[in-house]
C-alpha cells in the first residue's frame, strides 16, 4: 500500500517575481511550494510490482487535487517513462507570496526523481522539519542565498550608469573590485589634503612656532588616529552598507544619536564645501587674477572689509557652478577626481623639492625691513629710502609713503622712518641656514600689530601707523589655530563611505585608511619642520604673502615654481568643493529615507534615477550661509565642531560595544581597545572646547535639540544599537543595587500596577483609571499597567498581543511611562492574582494595587465581578501590597481638566502605614490637583481627648512638612436605629435569596444534563436493538433538549469563577434502562419553596447588625463634612475571614461611600510610608 505525504518546501527567491536575493533579510522573503510525494511502505525490491496500480492511484490522486495545467503531449515533462517505477504527474504550483502567479505544471510533482536542478527535495533526513521548512529553511538554501548576497553601493556612480541603459535591456550588475590602494587609500588622501595645508599651515606655523604647531599638528593627528581605529572596529563588525560614517554611528549608538551626530556631519561636510570654495576664491583673488576683484578701497582699514564683499560675490558664483556640476552629472566629478588628486601630489611633492633645492640654493625672494618692521612690497619700486639715477640721487615711492610731500629730502618724515634704516633680508634662507632656530618660538599677535622680527635692531620709536607695514589681521591664539587648523585632517571617511565599492571592506578599509593618517601625518609633521628650518619667520606670519610680492607662501618655497602650487592647490580646493557638494546631499538623503525625522523626509526624494535632488538644493543654500561669512578662519572651526562631534561618537561607539561585550560585537580588526576610544573621545571632547568653547556649546545644544526631537517624535527604530545595550546593563546593576535590601521609608513612594479590564472588543473599560495613575505619579516611579484575558494561551495569543498594543496606545494617549502586561488564564481571578506576584522585576516591583470599584455588583446575576473583587484584596493583603480602589472612576478628572479650586478630603480612621497622607500630597504635584487644598479628618470617641487630639495631629503635620486643615470629628456612641436594622436585614435576605437561586439554577443545570444523557442513551440503545420502547410521561423531545443544552452552555459560558458552585455533574450514559430508575429520576426535583419560606422568617446576625451600624453613622459624618470635596480618601476595612460573608462586605462599603462623587479607598501594605526625619 502506499502512502501519500503532503509536504511544502520553500521556494528559491529567484523564482518569486518581484523579489531579489541582494536583500539580507531572508526571512521575509521566502516562499513555499506545494509536492506530493510519495513513499510505498512495501520493501523496495518489490517496488516494481504493482507499479501500474501505484501509477494510476497516484494519476487519479493528482486529477482530484489539481487541475492539469496543459496537456502530456505538449509539455515534456509529464510523458511517461517506458519504466513505470519513475512515473512522474504533473500538479499545480502555489505560490504563496504571489497569489496571482501563473500556474507552473513543471514543479509539482509525485515521486519525481529526475527532478531539475535548482528544485529542493526533501527527504526522510528532514522529515521532522518539513512543517516549518517556510520559517525555517535549509542551511543550504542559507548558505546560498547569502553568497548571492552582494552590498554594492546604489550611489552616484550607478545611478549615472543607470541612466544610459536603453529600455528593455537589464544590464548585468559588476561586483565590487576596488581594492585597498584605490579604494580607500587614495580617496582618503584627497580629501584629508586640502586648502589648509597650502593657505594656512605656513601662518600656523609662523604664529605658533615650530613646537607648539608640531604639538598642535600631533594632537589632531592623534585624534584622527584614534577615530580611525575605533572606525575600522566597527566598520570590520559585519557587513557595512553605503552610508558610511552615518550607518555606522546610527546602527552602534542608535536612532537619536545617529540622527544628531548623521545631522552634524551632513553639516561639517556643508560648511567644509562652504570652505574649500573660499579657499578657491582666495587663491584665485590673492594669487592668479588680483585685478579681477569687484569691490576696492583706496582706505588701507577698508580693504579688508572690500575682500569680504568679493569673496561673498565670487563664492557665490562658484558655488551655483559647482551646484550646477553636480545636478548635471555626478559621473563628471569622479572622472575628475584623480586630476585633482594628481594636482595635490605634484603640490606636496614640488614642496619637497623646493625644500631640498634651498638647502643648497635658496629661492632669491629679498624681505624689505624699515628696522625690525616689515614692509609690503606692492606700491614700492625699491626697498630703498632713496636711489640713483644718472648720477642723482631721488627719493623711492616707500619714501614718498612715509613722508607728507617728495619735493624736499628735509620734509616732514614719520618719526620711525627718519631713526631707522632699510634693509633686505632672504625671504628663504633655506634649509641650511639655521633660521629654525628663530621660528622655534610663538609669536601670538594682535589685531593690526605690525609684523617684526625681533633680532634685527630697531630705534626705540613708536612713529605711526601706516598702510605700507604688513599687519596681523586677526588676534591669534593656541585654541584659535587649534580650530583652524582641525579640518586638515578629517576626510578620514571616506573609505568607510566606499564600502559598497571595495572588494574587501572589512579588510581594505582598516589599512587604507590608517595608511593614509599616517601618510598625511607624516606629510604635515615634516612640512611644520621644513616650513620652520627654509622660510624666515616674518614671511610665516604673512598670511596673504605681502613681503614676497603678493607671492602664496608655501609657493615661495617650492620647485620648479610658484605657480606649480597655485594652480595645483587651486584645483585640488575646487574638487574638494565638488566631493563635499556630491557626498553631503547623499548623507541627507541616508537620513531621510531611514524616516527617523519627519521633517526630512521631502529630502529623501530626488530624480528618477535616485539622484538627491532636494538635498542638493538644501546643501547649496547651507553652504551659502558660509559663504557669506566670507572668512576662511571664521568658518574652520564651525566645521571642526561638527566633525569632532561625529568623531567624538565613533570612539564612544567603539568603547561602548567593547565594554558591553554585545554578543554581535566581533570585528576583524583587532588592534583596538576601549581605552584607545576613550582616549580618542577625550581629545575630541578637549579640542572642541579648546578651539571655541562657545561653538562648541552651539554645536552640543543643536545636536541635544535632534535627540530630543528624535525621541519625542521621530519614527521608533530597533537597530540593537550599543545605547540600547547600555541600558540594560545599567538596568541590571541598578536591579542587583535595588535587591540588597528593601527600601527605605524616604525612598517609598507607588510603584503601581494598575488593574485594567478589558470588554469583549479588547477597549478598556474604564480609561480614567490609567488617567487617575498618571496624575498620582507625575511622570516618576513604576507604572504596570495589567489586564487579564480568559482563555487559553494557545489559542487566543494573538488577542493578547493585539490587546496589549491597545493598552499601550492608552498609555502614550495618557503620557504613562510605564509597562504593559496581559495575562492569558483560564479565570480572571487566578490571572489577577499571577500578575500580582509575577509582576516586575527584582526590586524594581510594585507596591501598590491600584483598582476600580465594581459599580453594578448588586444588578448582575453574576456573582463573578464582587468576588473577583474581594479575591484581588485578600491576595494584595496576602502579598503585603498596598491597595487603592477608585469609586465612581468615570467621574474623576482627566489631565486636560484641572481644577481651579476645591478640596482633597482624607478620612483618617486607623493608621495603616501612612498612604492617606502621602497621597494627597503626591497628588497636589500634578496640575489637575495643584490648587485643590487638603483637609484631614480624623474621629474621636467619647474616651478621647478631641482637642489634644488636633493638636497633636497638626503637629505631626508640621513634622510631615504637609500643609493641611486639621479637623476632629466627634462620634459619640448612640443606639443602633431602625434604619440601620431594617437595612442589614434586607442586605441579608438578599444574600439568602441570590444563594437560594443558584442553588436553584444548579439543580436546573443538573436536571438539563440527566435529560441529556438520558435521551442519548435512549436513542442508542434504540439503534442497537432496532425498534423504540415508548415509555408514558417522556416531557422532554429532542428539540427541547437541545433549547435546554444551549441555554445550559450560555448560562456557563457567562465566564463565573463560581466552578464549585455552578458545576455541571456528567453522568455515564448506561445502556440499559429500567422503569423504576425512570421513575425515581422524576421524582428528584430541586425543593427550594422551603428555603424562600424561612428567608421570610430570619433575624439579621448581630454582627452584621455592628457593621452595618458603623458603616451608616461614619457615612452620614462624611458625607456632612465631604459631600463638595473633589476626592475623598478614606481607610478600607479588609475583607471578612469567612468567605460566607463576602456579599456582606461589598453592601458595607457600599453604605460607607454612598452619596460622594469621587471616592478613593484606601488600604495599606502593613509598612511606614512616610516619616518626620530626614
Amino acid at each position: 500500500m502506499a502512502s501519500v505525504r503532503f509536504m511544502v518546501t520553500p521556494t528559491k527567491i529567484d523564482d518569486i517575481p518581484g523579489l531579489s536575493d541582494t536583500s539580507p533579510d531572508l526571512s521575509s522573503h521566502s516562499s513555499s511550494r506545494v509536492h506530493f510525494s510519495s513513499r510505498e511502505s512495501v520493501p523496495e525490491t518489490s517496488r516494481s510490482e504493482g507499479a501500474s496500480d501505484f501509477s494510476r492511484a497516484t494519476t487519479s490522486l493528482a486529477t482530484e487535487a489539481a487541475e492539469p495545467a496543459t496537456d502530456k503531449t505538449t509539455n515534456p515533462h509529464t510523458d511517461v517513462a517506458e519504466d513505470v517505477s519513475q512515473t512522474s504527474v504533473t500538479g499545480e504550483q502555489y505560490q504563496l507570496l504571489d497569489p496571482g502567479h501563473k500556474k507552473d505544471p513543471h514543479n509539482a510533482y509525485l515521486n519525481n526523481i529526475n527532478y531539475e536542478d535548482g528544485d529542493e527535495f526533501f527527504d526522510k533526513n528532514l522529515a521532522l522539519f518539513e512543517e516549518e521548512m517556510d520559517t525555517r529553511p535549509k542551511v543550504s538554501s542559507l548558505l546560498n542565498r547569502m553568497a548571492n548576497y552582494t552590498n554594492l553601493m546604489q550611489g552616484a556612480r550607478e545611478h549615472e550608469e543607470a541612466e544610459n541603459v536603453p529600455p528593455g535591456k537589464k544590464k548585468t550588475t559588476k561586483s565590487p573590485q576596488m581594492g585597498t590602494f584605490m579604494g580607500v587609500y587614495l580617496p582618503c588622501l584627497q580629501n584629508i589634503f586640502g586648502v589648509i595645508l597650502f593657505l594656512r599651515l605656513t601662518w600656523v606655523v609662523g604664529t605658533a612656532g615650530v613646537l607648539q604647531a608640531f604639538a598642535i599638528v600631533l594632537i589632531c593627528c592623534c585624534c584622527t588616529l584614534l577615530t580611525a581605529i575605533s572606525m575600522s572596529a566597527i566598520a570590520t563588525n559585519g557587513v557595512v552598507p553605503a552610508g558610511g560614517s552615518y550607518f555606522m554611528i546610527s546602527r552602534a549608538l542608535g536612532p537619536e544619536f545617529g540622527g544628531a551626530v548623521g545631522l552634524c556631519f551632513y553639516l561639517g561636510t556643508t560648511f567644509a564645501a562652504a570652505m574649500y570654495i573660499l579657499g578657491a576664491i582666495e587663491i584665485f583673488l590673492m594669487y592668479i587674477a588680483p585685478e579681477a576683484t569687484v569691490f576696492r578701497s583706496e582706505d588701507p582699514l577698508k580693504e579688508p572689509a572690500a575682500m569680504l564683499n568679493n569673496m561673498r560675490v565670487y563664492g557665490s558664483a562658484f558655488l551655483v557652478l559647482m551646484v550646477l556640476v553636480v545636478f548635471v552629472g555626478v559621473r563628471y566629478v569622479n572622472k575628475f577626481a584623480s586630476l585633482f588628486l594628481a594636482c595635490v601630489i605634484v603640490s606636496i611633492v614640488a614642496i619637497y623639492a623646493g625644500a631640498i633645492k634651498s638647502s643648497f640654493a635658496p629661492p632669491d625672494f629679498p624681505i624689505c625691513m624699515l628696522g625690525n618692521r616689515s614692509l609690503s612690497q606692492h606700491h614700492i619700486n625699491a626697498c630703498a629710502k632713496t636711489e640713483v639715477h644718472d648720477n642723482l640721487t631721488q627719493h623711492t615711492l616707500l619714501w614718498e609713503r612715509f613722508c607728507n610731500t617728495s619735493k624736499h629730502r628735509n620734509a616732514s618724515c614719520d618719526e620711525y622712518f627718519q631713526h631707522n634704516n632699510v634693509t633686505v633680508i632672504q625671504g628663504i634662507p633655506g634649509l641650511a641656514s639655521g633660521i629654525i632656530a628663530d621660528n622655534l618660538w610663538s609669536n601670538y599677535l594682535v589685531k593690526g600689530e605690525i609684523i617684526e622680527k625681533p633680532s634685527l635692531h630697531s630705534v626705540g620709536v613708536w612713529g605711526s601707523l601706516n598702510q605700507q607695514y604688513v599687519l596681523a589681521d586677526i588676534t591669534t591664539s593656541f585654541t584659535l589655530l587649534v580650530g583652524i587648523f582641525f579640518p586638515s585632517v578629517t576626510g578620514i571617511m571616506a573609505g568607510s563611505n566606499r564600502s559598497g565599492d571595495l572588494k574587501d571592506a572589512q579588510k581594505s578599509i582598516p589599512i587604507g585608511t590608517i595608511l593614509a593618517i599616517l601618510t598625511t601625518s607624516f606629510v604635515y609633521l615634516s612640512n611644520v619642520v621644513l616650513f620652520g628650518a627654509c622660510v624666515e619667520g616674518v614671511v610665516l606670519r604673512d598670511k596673504f604673502g605681502d613681503t614676497v610680492k603678493g607671492n602664496l607662501v608655501v609657493g615661495t618655497l617650492s620647485w620648479p615654481s610658484p605657480w606649480v602650487i597655485v594652480v595645483g592647490s587651486f584645483f585640488s580646493t575646487c574638487g574638494a568643493g565638488l566631493q563635499s557638494l556630491t557626498g553631503a546631499p547623499r548623507l541627507l538623503q541616508a537620513i531621510a529615507k531611514d524616516n527617523i525625522i519627519p521633517f526630512l523626509r521631502v529630502f529623501g526624494h530626488g530624480k528618477a534615477n535616485g539622484e538627491p535632488t532636494w538635498a542638493l538644493l538644501l546643501t547649496a543654500g547651507i553652504a551659502e550661509l558660509g559663504i557669506l561669512i566670507a572668512s576662511l578662519d571664521m568658518v574652520a572651526p564651525i566645521l571642526s565642531m561638527f566633525f569632532l562631534m561625529c568623531y567624538l561618537f565613533v570612539n564612544l561607539a567603539c568603547a561602548l560595544q567593547t565594554l558591553l561585550r554585545t554578543p554581535n560585537w566581533r570585528p576583524r580588526f583587532r588592534y583596538y581597545h576601549w581605552a584607545l576610544s576613550f582616549m580618542g573621545m577625550s581629545i575630541c571632547v578637549a579640542l572642541m572646547f579648546i578651539s571655541s568653547w562657545y561653538y562648541a556649546i552651539v554645536a552640543m545644544v543643536i545636536a541635544g535639540m535632534i535627540y530630543k526631537y528624535i525621541e519625542y517624535h521621530g519614527a521608533e527604530k530597533e537597530w540593537g544599537d550599543g545605547i540600547r545595550g547600555l541600558s540594560l546593563s545599567a538596568a541590571r546593576f541598578a536591579l542587583l543595587r535595588l535587591e540588597e535590601g528593601p527600601p527605605h521609608t524616604k525612598n517609598w513612594r507607588p510603584q503601581l500596577l494598575v488593574l485594567l479590564k478589558l470588554d469583549e472588543d479588547l477597549h478598556v473599560k474604564h480609561p480614567h483609571l490609567l488617567t487617575f495613575a498618571s496624575e498620582l505619579k507625575a511622570g516618576k516611579g513604576l507604572t504596570i499597567v495589567g489586564s487579564v484575558m480568559v482563555g487559553n494561551f494557545l489559542e487566543s495569543y494573538s488577542e493578547a498581543l493585539a490587546a496589549e498594543q491597545t493598552v499601550k496606545h492608552l498609555m502614550e494617549a495618557e503620557r504613562v511611562k510605564g509597562f504593559c502586561q496581559v495575562v492569558v488564564a483560564t479565570k480572571v481571578r487566578e490571572g489577577i492574582s499571577h500578575l500580582i506576584q509575577s509582576c516586575g522585576l527584582g526590586g524594581m516591583k510594585h507596591n501598590t494595587v491600584v483598582m476600580g470599584w465594581p459599580n453594578a455588583w448588586r444588578q448582575s446575576e453574576d456573582a463573578r465581578a464582587w468576588k473577583t473583587f474581594i479575591g484581588t484584596v485578600r491576595v494584595t493583603t496576602a502579598a503585603h501590597l498596598a491597595l487603592l480602589v477608585a469609586k465612581n472612576v468615570a467621574f474623576f478628572p482627566s489631565n486636560t481638566d484641572p481644577f481651579s479650586e476645591g478640596n482633597i478630603d482624607v478620612w483618617w480612621i486607623v493608621h495603616d502605614g501612612g498612604m492617606l497622607m502621602l497621597l494627597p500630597f503626591l497628588l497636589k504635584q500634578h496640575k489637575v490637583w495643584r490648587k485643590c487644598k487638603i483637609r484631614i479628618f480624623t474621629v474621636a470617641q467619647l474616651e478621647d481627648n478631641s482637642i489634644q487630639m488636633k493638636k497633636d495631629l497638626a503637629t505631626f503635620l508640621y513634622h510631615l512638612r504637609i500643609e493641611a486643615e486639621v479637623e476632629v470629628v466627634e462620634m459619640h456612641d448612640s443606639d443602633i436605629s431602625a434604619y440601620t436594622y431594617e437595612r442589614t436585614l434586607m442586605m441579608e435576605q438578599r444574600s439568602q435569596m441570590l444563594r437560594q437561586m443558584r442553588l436553584s439554577k444548579t439543580e436546573r443545570d443538573r436536571e438539563v444534563n440527566w435529560a441529556q444523557t438520558r435521551w442519548e442513551g435512549f436513542k442508542r440503545l434504540a439503534v442497537f436493538s432496532g425498534f423504540l420502547i415508548d415509555l408514558p410521561g417522556m416531557p422532554l423531545s429532542q428539540a427541547q433538549l437541545v433549547k435546554d443544552r444551549n441555554s445550559m452552555l450560555r448560562l456557563t459560558s457567562i465566564g463565573s469563577d463560581d466552578d464549585e458552585e455552578t458545576e455541571t455533574y456528567q453522568e455515564k450514559v448506561h445502556m440499559t434502562w429500567t422503569k423504576d430508575k425512570y421513575m425515581a429520576s422524576r421524582g428528584h426535583k430541586p425543593r427550594t419553596l422551603e428555603g424562600f419560606q424561612d428567608m421570610l422568617n430570619m433575624r439579621p446576625d448581630q454582627s452584621n447588625v455592628r457593621r452595618m451600624h458603623t458603616a451608616v453613622k461614619l457615612n452620614e459624618v462624611i458625607v456632612n463634612k465631604s459631600h463638595e470635596a473633589k476626592l475623598v480618601l478614606l481607610n478600607m476595612p479588609g475583607p471578612p475571614r469567612n468567605p460566607e460573608g463576602d456579599e456582606n462586605y461589598m453592601e458595607f462599603l457600599e453604605v460607607l461611600t454612598e452619596g460622594l462623587e469621587r471616592v478613593l479607598l484606601v488600604r495599606g501594605g502593613g509598612s511606614e510610608v512616610i516619616t518626620i526625619y530626614s
